[in-house]
């Protein structure tokens, strides 16, 4: 359950997701993809609630990329990719030029183009998140809602990623549980804990070894790199 919890999201801003498992940040970004409806409180596109938008043209705004995508179709990755453009074609309508180039303008974002004709089902855990970052590249949105996407990449493809995400001239929001990623790479952050807004702002303002306290129950240094602050976790102390 979300109390309170108002948020803006900027073109060409990337805003950092925070909080412990259970805080809230699914629930968030459900609602604000039009998922879940709010029993208070209203999501907004320009002023317009998203009932008034209409499910169809929220759907071409907004992309999501949840945590875990499952589907037990024998579908190739790039006919994965390709369900991104869904919104943006007419019924039992065949791909277009534009869809195509979509796909695989995509497709090459994510590093995925020599897998564009392997099955889904024979990727591993992080060429699979890959492929749900490119479909939802290839839908071309406005908004773009992530759900903690660095899971199961490797090092090399979480800053991969995360330069390709930043670098998008849309408003982005992305649920991490990297505090270092976090700072490294968001414009802003917002912290949740048990459903409230504990704290919001930059990352050097936000991120402060009394807030990782609180929010985390650990300790934890905090220095700063220039741009960003740098998190050191510290062990608990030994039982006596």
């Amino acid at each position: 359950m979300l109390d309170g919890v108002t948020l803006t999201l900027r073109p060409g801003e990337t805003v950092g997701l925070l909080g412990p498992n259970g805080s809230g940040k699914s629930t968030l970004l459900r609602l604000l993809a039009g998922l879940l409806a709010p029993s208070a409180g209203v999501v907004t596109l320009d002023g317009r609630t998203l009932p008034q938008v209409g499910r169809r043209a929220t759907a071409r705004r907004i992309a999501t990329v949840e945590q875990h995508a499952h589907t037990q179709t024998e579908l190739t990755v790039r006919e994965v990719v390709a369900l991104g453009r869904i919104p943006h074609r007419r019924a039992w309508s065949a791909a277009s030029a534009v869809d195509t180039r979509a796909v695989d303008a995509a497709l090459e974002r994510t590093g995925l183009t020599d897998r564009a004709g392997q099955s889904w089902h024979t990727l591993s855990g992080g060429e699979r998140q890959r492929a749900q970052i490119a479909r939802a590249l290839a839908q071309e949105p406005r908004e773009l809602l992530l759900d903690e996407p660095t899971n199961h990449l490797d090092i090399q493809h979480q800053l991969d990623l995360l330069d390709l995400v930043v670098g998008l001239p849309i408003a982005t929001l992305i649920a991490l549980h990297d505090l270092n990623l976090a700072a490294m790479y968001c414009d802003r952050l917002l912290v949740l804990r048990e459903g409230h807004v504990v704290a919001e702002g930059t990352p050097a303002d936000v991120l402060t070894p009394s807030l990782i306290k609180r929010v985390y129950g650990v300790r934890a240094d905090v220095t700063h790199d220039p741009g960003h602050p740098v998190i050191r976790f510290l062990r608990r102390p030994p039982k006596p």
